[in-house]
């Protein structure tokens, strides 16, 4: 076996690779996630512990990271995943918060995922097993658009929005041109459509916190050609190779180093994880993905939305028909409205108390004398 190169002329040998390079195609972590595991002396090459990621190696040495063999390479594959909202892009959470990792369908091979949402954002995001193709896809100099539909608390004007196409610098930072457009309102909300393509860190509610709005929900709908379309949240679909090697064309599968040598393996649709039933229950019926599209569809029209409280009216709750009942527990019944003490309905507009339900008496009980 050779021995690892690690002077930085040997690194640029056309024989071997640099040591994260590999490691990251064969979709075991990221190549930053590789240097930082190789520093931390987890990973050898023919037995000696690595104390750089300065390295070359080639395809007869023997890699290992903390103690196991290096997994063999696959073919290059691509997954379009709809992530919930509430999830860390990350493999380990220092915070103990739930990951994306934990949260994808059995029968994943080990992925590493194309740049990162927010926890609180949701929507598109995509997932590999070749790490070198994650890396070419989130620099900005690929060029690919990434588009987001956004909620925001407040008021903007269309020239504000047109003037982002020439780029804005905010607090020492220059972000590149933005689409953006108005697509409606909707009382003190508005939505937007926005395009980027650099991806920096809160770029989204930066530049829109600069025009004095608040983002308070942020869906990313696309990213290149890829599209969430109708994929149900927590659903993982892969995307074909010939429609992946088409989309990524030769450049990019040259920078990338993405290998579709090896045989396909067939395509499956992931579903996300159902809850279990309990013992003795009906079976449980299978998501419909049509209805789940149809609902996601109407959320973005009836999900709560932050409006500000009118004076004098803290706790309490305006119902359908102008009713208003209190906020207090148990309290209120937001769905019937109450019947006066004549038997009739009371009348719209007027302030109901409902007073709690009693539980009605237990069946075989004792009779009262």
């Amino acid at each position: 076996m050779n021995n690892a190169k690690t002077s930085s002329q040997d690194a640029g040998d056309d024989s071997g690779e640099r040591i994260a390079k590999v490691m990251a195609r064969a979709g075991l972590c990221s190549r930053r996630e590789a240097e930082t595991w190789i520093t931390a002396g987890r990973v050898a090459v023919n037995g000696r512990v690595l104390e750089t990621p300065a390295v070359t190696v080639t395809a007869s040495d023997a890699i290992t990271v903390d103690g196991e063999p290096l997994p063999g390479r696959e073919a290059t594959r691509l997954w379009l995943y709809h992530k919930p909202k509430g999830l860390v892009t990350t493999s380990r959470d220092p915070e103990g918060r739930p990951t994306v990792f934990e949260r994808l369908p059995d029968g994943l091979p080990r992925v590493v995922s194309v740049g990162r949402l927010d926890i609180n954002t949701e929507g598109l995001l995509l997932l590999t097993n070749d790490g070198g193709l994650a890396r070419v896809l989130e620099l900005p100099k690929t060029g690919w658009l990434r588009r987001y539909r956004v909620r925001c608390f407040g008021a903007v004007e269309e020239s504000q929005l047109a003037a982002l196409a020439h780029g804005v610098a905010i607090d020492g930072v220059l972000y590149g041109a933005v689409e953006a457009s108005l697509d409606r309102k909707k009382g003190d909300n508005v939505w937007l459509t926005i395009g980027l393509r650099e991806g920096k860190n809160r770029e989204v509610k930066n530049i829109l916190g600069h025009l004095g709005l608040e983002v308070n929900r942020l869906i990313r709908i696309s990213f290149g050609p890829f599209q969430l379309n109708e994929i149900p949240v927590g659903s993982v679909e892969e995307v074909p190779r010939k429609v992946l090697r088409d989309q990524l064309g030769e450049r990019l599968i040259e920078e990338a180093g993405a290998d579709f040598s090896l045989p396909e393996l067939p395509i499956k649709r992931r579903k996300p994880e159902e809850p279990v039933a309990k013992v003795g229950a009906k079976p449980m019926r299978a998501p419909n993905a049509k209805a789940s599209a149809k609902r996601r569809a109407a959320d973005l029209d009836h999900e709560t939305e932050r409006k500000p409280a009118p004076a004098g009216r803290r706790g309490t709750l305006s119902l359908k028909g102008g009713a208003a009942a209190s906020g207090a527990k148990g309290q209120a019944s937001a769905g019937r409205p109450a019947k006066t003490k004549a038997g009739g309905r009371a009348p719209k507009g007027e302030a109901i108390a409902v007073a709690p339900r009693r539980k009605p008496a237990p069946k075989g009980g004792r009779k009262g004398g």
